[in-house]
């Protein structure tokens, strides 16, 4: 599957505190989302403010993006939600497999 991140900024979203951006899957407009747990939790948000989650999501922009395209190819291109739990279980994935090698 080929996936492209635009370059355009992330929109927040204040009902469910979280972070809109866009991806292009196989030339399909998609919608990803990153919650602001997510961005608190493993990207050093320093709150949910608006602000503060855009700051998080700039500074490790590829990461998210690189998530996102996992995601992306798991779920055939449709549109995902980043949830903290999705990290916690990548984090936690990357330590076994490190330390089994």
């Amino acid at each position: 599957m080929n996936i492209k991140f635009p370059s355009q900024a992330p929109v927040y979203q204040g009902d469910v505190p979280s972070l809109t951006f866009a991806a292009v899957a196989d030339g399909e407009h998609v919608q990803c989302t990153i919650s602001a747990e997510a961005l608190e939790d493993h990207f050093g948000a320093a709150s949910w403010r608006e602000e503060d989650l855009q700051r998080a999501f700039e500074s490790h922009r590829s990461s998210i993006e690189g998530a996102a395209e996992h995601l992306l190819n798991r779920v055939g291109g449709t549109s995902v939600m980043l949830r903290s739990g999705f990290f916690r279980f990548r984090e936690a994935r990357g330590r076994s497999s490190s330390s089994a090698a």
